[in-house]
């Protein structure tokens, strides 16, 4: 049974469509970014997905339910933080948690167990009485993570969860989320392109309101990338000597022995390049395929699609 899964979805305001006819379907637990420019589309997907906002056509499943269908059964799977944290400052931690429990309909028998477990979940526990106003905004960030933990949903979306943090809180508030991908389902959607490399085993991108790329990290590094290889020789040959290799196109000497080697598809060039290594002594170091930058890959998909 998928997790989430949404089907020809898409929403207008008034007359200008925000997505268009998103198809997904997430499988396993593990934390998935959600990648898009701003206008992309993935505020409107998130709070449809929420339950926060209805769309115009498609559907939307979590764990098996329709969420127009059974709107609050489906909502018990889902967790939700914001960018802007829904907290109430002049509650203390343990009467927010609580508040938040029986907004989501907990039996009154579970909420304090729930409370203490996500507390220590969090490490908050030693502020459970102080008023949220009077806590760092590390610390608020992780109440705001505990309430939408607190009932231990399936799926638990978080829209720019490390903004605007310090650099010690970042790394913490980092930990805690991969805790709870262990766990769970987490759409995470950041501008931080390095927070995506970091955090999610996944990335989904969507631009003007379609999905253009859905596949792991890994996928999408390769995506675009050159084709070409760096090689470090400890004795080169000559750059006619390379070119003389089935394949080749092209060679970039990068320093006195390391080059970039572009070559055509289809080609076993790292094959040929080691072979002829060792026939003509060229001590071969290192070869590896050249990889896109993060950002460059964003940037490319988001213009590819911008210009069809």
């Amino acid at each position: 049974m998928s997790i989430l899964k949404i089907s020809n979805l898409s929403h207008r305001y008034s007359l200008t469509w925000a997505i268009r006819d998103i198809n997904l379907e997430i499988n396993q637990t593990g934390i998935i970014g959600l990648l898009g420019s701003n206008g992309a589309g993935k505020s409107t997907t998130m709070n449809i997905i929420c339950g926060a906002l209805k769309q115009s056509e498609g559907r939307v499943e979590i764990n098996g339910i329709d969420l127009q269908k059974e709107p609050e059964r489906a909502k018990r799977e889902i967790g939700f933080l914001p960018q802007i944290l829904p907290l109430y400052t002049d509650l203390t931690v343990d009467e927010y948690l609580h508040y938040c429990a029986e907004l989501r309909l907990m039996k009154p028998s579970v909420i304090h167990a729930a409370v203490e477990e996500v507390k220590e979940k969090c490490q908050i526990s030693h502020f459970s009485n102080r008023l949220i106003k009077n806590l760092s905004g590390g610390y608020r960030q992780r109440v705001g993570i505990a309430q939408s933990i607190i009932h231990k949903p399936q799926l638990v979306i978080m829209d720019e969860p490390t903004n605007g943090l310090d650099p010690n809180q970042l790394i913490e508030v980092r930990k805690l989320i991969q805790e709870i991908g262990k766990e769970r389902t987490v759409l995470l959607s950041s501008h931080v392109m390095s927070e995506i490399h970091l955090l999610c085993r996944e990335i989904i991108m969507i631009e003007a309101g379609r999905v253009v790329f859905s596949d792991t990290i890994d996928a999408f590094n390769n995506y675009l990338r050159p084709n070409s290889l760096l090689v470090y020789l400890e004795n080169p040959p000559a750059e006619a000597e390379l070119r003389e290799i089935k394949g080749i196109t092209g060679v970039e000497y990068m320093s006195e022995r390391k080059l970039r080697i572009f070559f055509d598809n289809g080609q076993n060039v790292e094959e040929r390049i080691v072979e002829r290594s060792v026939h003509n002594g060229w001590r071969l170091k290192e070869i590896s395929l050249e990889k896109g930058v993060l950002e460059d890959v964003f940037k490319q998909l988001s213009t590819q699609i911008l210009q069809n």
